[in-house]
């Protein structure tokens, strides 16, 4: 197939050269192009804007940051997009952007299916992430080779825009876990115990997670290279919110999560991996 991935971030990266390595011919851009220039060497063609990375394709794979700048894109690429193309929409741009962007496409002329993911970048460099789609059903046949390729497997959850809200539960679900890890932790810092006595303490029991283990050991190492940002986490946990007050429901560890975060990032710890929220502990 032919597809193009705009976008090439730490998991857009990893997608479009699994995509490249099986076979498709894959087309990349990114608004800043030196991230995409390795994927040259994975067999994929580096573009210099949306439109030229679109033409002739029969996919179109957004994998960027937020709503806005999804919209943005696919405006620009609007010129050269191909009317009997798939736009596959991977970001986690939240409730309201998805429903701009099923109005864009339709708008476009494109047929549009609602995927974000779940899984980090060492699932996405592996093929094993979870892929969350949903969409017309007699777009399944079209888009499911691009899946197959990029993730262990794929729930079909419905209409367009089901997957996204599925997403931000499943997100609230995963800032609760890691707000709770860098709070046990500090707690067992603060209190003059190794923090990896409550690491073992849990190691085996019913409350036991790998998530647990991962992100502790990480915490405790003082090791936050990036699987996923903790400012991306605090985007992430602001559209949480947004969907929980549209939806009428108060989620109050969510939202102390958000604020965890925030303060990680105001402290200057954005950049590095969303476990770093530990560090509001201390802000």
């Amino acid at each position: 197939m032919k597809i193009a991935v705009l976008g090439t971030g730490l998991m857009g990266a990893p997608i479009a050269a699994n995509l490249a390595a099986a076979g498709h011919d894959v087309r990349v851009w990114n608004r800043t192009r030196a991230k995409a220039e390795p994927l040259a060497a994975k067999g994929a063609t580096v573009l210099d804007t949306p439109a030229e990375a679109v033409e002739g394709v029969e996919v179109v794979l957004t994998v960027l940051n937020d709503g806005p700048t999804v919209t943005t894109t696919m405006q620009a690429a609007a010129p050269s997009l191909p009317h009997d193309a798939v736009w596959v929409q991977a970001s986690t741009v939240g409730v309201d952007a998805t429903e701009d962007h099923i109005a864009l496409a339709r708008s476009l002329g494109l047929e549009f299916v609602d995927a974000p993911v779940l899984g980090s970048t060492k699932p996405a460099a592996e093929g094993k992430l979870v892929v969350l789609a949903s969409g017309a059903e007699e777009l399944r046949p079209r888009v499911q080779p691009v899946f197959d390729v990029i993730g262990a497997r794929t729930m079909w959850v419905g209409e367009a825009g089901q997957s996204s809200r599925l997403k931000l539960v499943a997100n609230s679900w995963v800032l609760a876990l890691t707000a709770a890890v860098g709070e046990a932790v500090s707690l067992a810092e603060a209190s003059g115990l190794d923090p990896q006595l409550f690491l073992d303490a849990m190691s085996g029991g019913a409350i036991d997670t790998p998530y647990l283990q991962m992100k502790g050991g990480a915490i405790i190492a003082r090791s936050f290279d990036p699987a996923f940002t903790a400012e991306n986490a605090l985007k992430d946990a602001r559209l949480v919110g947004e969907a929980a007050a549209r939806a009428n429901v108060r989620l109050d560890v969510a939202q102390a999560s958000a604020e965890r975060l925030k303060r990680a990032v105001d402290g200057g710890h954005g950049d590095k991996d969303m476990a770093a929220s530990y560090y509001a502990s201390y802000e």
